[in-house]
């Protein structure tokens, strides 16, 4: 939906308002005008959709729009905003113009991405005749196109402040909650690190004109919004104003369904909601956190214990662009190594916002989402992995070498009933859904059920049968989920990974093989039978080594030459590689100061 301009509306002025055309002479800046349209899109509504074809070029006026791109398992991928005097559908307007197909005539090509209003919003079409006739007048516009489209290629899924989400909606959801106190404390922990940070209540930002909200976004770094959930004037300007929404809500409370009394927010409707959870000393929880997520239709679940703490700092590294994420790669018991990088980064004082990853590093993941110290990861993982064989409970194969109770009982041991909103950091974890060939992300449910799927190795544990679907290792599809880690917070990464060209198989052992119980009477329950290696490799053998690399700040790549998938035992060697690698990396790369000291910014 598009609402157009009077016809007689000279949009020369505006032409001249957009800070890419500053420079460009007023007669040529008249031309163009005549290829020129002026428009507002309501907020919510698409300015254009991957797909559509192009031939033109649109500045913001005022107002903010959102970019996403269609994920492979069907979702949308927000890719970052788009916000007053920036240029928006130049790639697919330079990409077209020229005849593709040959028949004489100049091509269009569709746009790649679609891009919806979040707010009400003005915007000035040129056409791809009009932008020619400024780039002709001024040279040097062509070029800071060209520079900008260069820079928006190279940053991909990069943190990018550009990008990045500035007003922030605190919605409480009882009148219990004092908004101010929490929106003053944010703001404490924001300025901790430089950041401009402007709160605004009802009674200064009711009835504002939009015009009022853009010179907010102008003046600071981060704007945060408070109202208390109703059916007001305010409310909804508050939510439709927002690039993200942060739903404040009592841990000894339970939500109403549904949680919102309309979609009235493009930021709702598009979920960019996360819930923040406070807990009042040992008042006990009147549901799980995945309820409210659910009645919020939100992506996140962050936990707020005390006003002043290290969970509001957490949270302003967040707001920020700060937070750091730890993502680790499968490999078996070389993935003991990311035990030795958590360590290296608790010495230097480095903090870890979110953790994440596949098979065995989600594993790892998982203990540091726990909050457990490294005596306890230690202990944990020892207990489980290194001092008995969880894989020993062999079975004649229907569907995997061993019957996975073992597994199960050390899962369910060490990690209980733990639900992946209940942790301490927010946590994902990878799978390969073989039902629909693509990898399954769990970030809800049964944290004990998430690691079971992705350490599920296909031929060696069963799969897990989850709503009809069959789900086994993440290894399979994506061994360094470093994508949804970029997905799932706007900071920095740190990436290890532990995999390798899968390892070689002694020939010897496939010669003239005994049978199963053969086998067995010749090296007992404790070792794994020649098919066990030949199934890792099979699993693992497309896998890239090299895959999803470039997507993180810090890369740690540990010396493990000597460790193989199934040294179960190597357990002091491989921590002590993932620690001294990981020394070097964060040292070189002065990571606390960025994300913890105050900048100016």
């Amino acid at each position: 939906m598009r609402i157009f301009g009077g016809m007689s509306l000279d949009v020369v002025p505006a032409l001249a308002s957009i800070k890419f055309l500053e420079d460009v002479p007023r007669r040529a800046l008249r031309a163009a005008g005549k290829e020129a349209r002026w428009f507002s899109v309501p907020a919510g509504w698409p300015l254009f959709r991957a797909g559509e074809m192009s031939d033109s070029i649109f500045f913001v006026l005022s107002g903010s729009f959102g970019a996403f791109k269609a994920m492979r398992d069907g979702r949308s991928e927000f890719m970052g905003h788009i916000r007053a005097g920036e240029p928006v559908g130049e790639m697919a307007m330079f990409q077209g113009g020229v005849d593709i197909d040959g028949d004489g005539t100049p091509d269009n090509v569709p746009h790649s991405s679609s891009v919806y209003a979040l707010r009400d919003s003005e915007v000035l079409e040129i056409s791809r005749q009009g932008f020619q006739r400024i780039s002709s007048a001024e040279p040097e516009i062509l070029n800071a196109m060209i520079r900008l489209i260069l820079s928006r290629l190279r940053e991909g899924n990069q943190r990018n402040r550009r990008t990045a989400p500035k007003v922030f909606t605190l919605v409480g959801t009882s009148p219990t909650i004092d908004l101010g106190l929490r929106a003053e404390s944010l703001r404490g922990s924001l300025e901790k690190l430089g950041i401009k940070t402007r709160i605004v209540e009802e009674s200064e930002g009711d009835e504002k004109p939009s015009a009022f909200f853009d010179s907010l976004e102008a003046e600071n770094d981060i704007v945060i919004l408070i109202s208390t959930l109703g059916d007001n004037a305010w409310y909804r300007l508050s939510m439709r104003q927002a690039d993200r929404i942060w739903v404040v809500a009592r841990a000894d409370a339970k939500p109403s369904y549904p949680l919102f009394p309309e979609e009235n927010s493009p930021a709702q409707s598009l979920k960019l909601v996360d819930v923040l959870l406070l807990h009042h000393g040992k008042d006990r929880d009147a549901c799980r956190p995945a309820d409210w997520l659910r009645a919020a239709g939100a992506a996140r679940v962050f936990h707020w214990q005390d006003v002043n703490s290290e969970h509001c700092d957490r949270l302003a590294r967040t707001i920020a662009g700060r937070s750091v994420g730890v993502v680790f790669s499968g490999g078996g018991a070389r993935a003991y190594a990311h035990i030795g990088v958590v360590k290296a980064m608790r010495e230097l004082g480095i903090p870890i916002d979110f953790a994440g990853g596949a098979s065995m590093g989600a594993v790892v993941a998982g203990c540091v989402a726990m909050g457990w110290d490294d005596a306890e990861i230690e202990y944990r993982i020892r207990k489980g992995f290194v001092e008995t064989n969880p894989l020993g409970d062999w079975n004649i194969p229907v569907v995997g070498m061993v019957k996975g109770h073992r597994v199960d009982a050390r899962l369910k041991e060490h990690f209980g009933d733990a639900e992946i909103g209940d942790l301490e950091l927010p946590f994902f974890a990878v799978s390969t859904n073989l039902t629909d060939g693509a990898y399954r992300v769990h970030r809800r449910g049964l944290l004990r059920g998430a690691l079971r799927a992705t350490i599920a190795l296909p031929g060696i544990l069963p799969p897990v049968i989850d709503e009809g679907e069959v789900l086994v290792d993440g290894a399979v599809l994506n061994n360094f989920p470093t994508d949804v880690m970029r997905e799932f917070q706007r900071g920095f990464v740190v990436g290890c990974d532990v995999a390798r060209a899968p390892e070689g198989l002694d020939a010897s052992e496939f010669v003239d093989p005994p049978g199963f119980f053969g086998w067995i009477a010749r090296h007992g329950f404790s070792n794994a039978p020649p098919i066990a290696g030949l199934l890792m490799r099979s699993a693992t053998v497309s896998v890239n080594p090299n895959a999803g690399r470039e997507l993180v700040d810090i890369l740690v790549l540990p010396q493990l030459k000597n460790i193989e998938l199934r040294d179960w035992k190597a357990f002091d060697e491989a921590v002590e590689a993932g620690y001294q690698a990981a020394m070097i990396a964060l040292k070189e790369s002065d990571l606390k100061s960025q994300c913890c000291t105050l900048q100016v910014v």
